[in-house]
């Protein structure tokens, strides 16, 4: 199935969220109000060629969500053969 832009998200539970839930509350674009939906909307955001831009979203997503931060990781050591 091929989403139509302009048409609402069809997603289970989403028409019943408060504009609050989204990261464009006025498009109701991107929810936001689970950390799965948080991740997602990250991905979807970074995403060519869709609605928005990735820096918008991140800002909402880490405001509601502070442990989705990313940290310095190590890089792993690797072993030679």
């Amino acid at each position: 199935m091929v989403k139509r832009p302009g048409t609402p998200s069809r997603a289970r539970g989403t028409s019943k969220l408060p504009k609050s839930a989204f990261a464009y509350p006025s498009k109701r674009k991107y929810p936001i109000n689970t950390k799965a939906r948080a991740r997602n909307a990250l991905s979807r955001a970074a995403q060519r060629g869709t609605f928005g831009s990735v820096s918008h979203v991140r800002r909402r997503v880490l405001k509601r969500y502070p442990s989705l931060r990313k940290t310095k990781r190590r890089k792993a050591s690797r072993r030679r053969r």
